[in-house]
């Protein structure tokens, strides 16, 4: 362990006085890196299946934990006729930041859920089979921030340029959210960071972020008003354009009122987001 310690502390030495050991110009050079993304079609001749987990933390707005949640659930795509579908939705509470999940509640009504992806999903009508609970409105997160690391991925591929910010116009302003209340998001931004590797695979990192949002939802028995802003990347395969990888991360800011409490309060709530590739 001491042994280890120091040959720990050796290296890190060498790398703070001498980098240019390990590095050199010639090491770093690129030649002929592309300063557009090629011009490839989705190629999905299979399904493709992934596992979606997304972690909410809240807190106080001073920052002092107060609860947390995981929802998770799996995504097919790629089926005939452009549909996609989810199973094995789960959804595990914890009253306490410390402690670890035990009991998930399996969401029946997300089981085999199949459609196309498409606006329709944020209309209320396409909710009808899903029962009326307080977790119901994360089990369509799943849904929504899927549909949108898609839009992301592939609505604007073809017009990004290296490290230039792309402001989306198309899909500014205030939408209601099925029977939920109203989502206004601003100034929408997309950016190619580079090239890399996932999955064995060449990839585009697609990066996004809505920093002005605004929200007015209400539940059977909950009201919530306040912002939000988001921020993620996607690593898309520069062979078939299929996603390899997503993160999302998020932050909201505000005011509950519960049926029954005397008192409004206050809370923040942080998301973090993780696409991963099953097959």
């Amino acid at each position: 362990m001491k042994t280890n310690l120091l040959a720990g502390l050796f290296l890190t030495t060498i790398l703070i006085v001498n980098p240019s050991a390990l590095f050199s110009q010639k090491s770093i050079k690129v030649k002929n890196f592309p300063e557009s993304l090629p011009k490839i079609e989705l190629d999905e001749k299979t399904p493709q299946k992934y596992l979606m987990t997304a972690e909410y933390f809240n807190k106080d707005i001073y920052g002092n934990p107060s609860s947390k949640f995981k929802v998770t659930g799996e995504y097919t795509r790629g089926l005939d006729s452009g549909y996609v579908c989810w199973n094995n939705a789960f959804i595990a509470h914890v009253n306490s930041p410390s402690e670890s999940y035990q009991e998930r509640v399996r969401q029946d009504y997300m089981e085999n859920i199949t459609y196309i992806p498409s606006p329709d999903l944020l209309g209320e009508s396409f909710f009808q089979q899903f029962k009326k609970h307080k977790d119901n409105v994360f089990a369509r997160n799943l849904i929504w921030d899927m549909f949108a690391i898609e839009m992301y991925s592939w609505n604007y591929f073809d017009s990004l340029q290296l490290h230039e910010t792309y402001i989306l116009q198309d899909i500014q302003g205030s939408f209601n959210i099925a029977e939920l209340g109203s989502y206004n998001q601003m100034n929408i931004e997309l950016n190619w960071l580079g090239i890399s590797m996932k999955n064995n695979k060449l990839c585009a990192i697609i990066e996004f972020r809505a920093m002005e949002n605004k929200f007015d939802l209400h539940t059977e028995k909950m009201k919530a008003k306040g912002s939000e802003f988001y921020w993620g990347k996607t690593w898309l395969s520069l062979e078939n354009k299929q996603i390899e990888y997503a993160e999302v991360y998020s932050n909201t800011v505000q005011e509950i009122e519960i049926e029954g409490l005397p008192d409004k309060m206050l809370a923040s709530t942080m998301r973090i987001l993780k696409l991963e590739r099953i097959k």
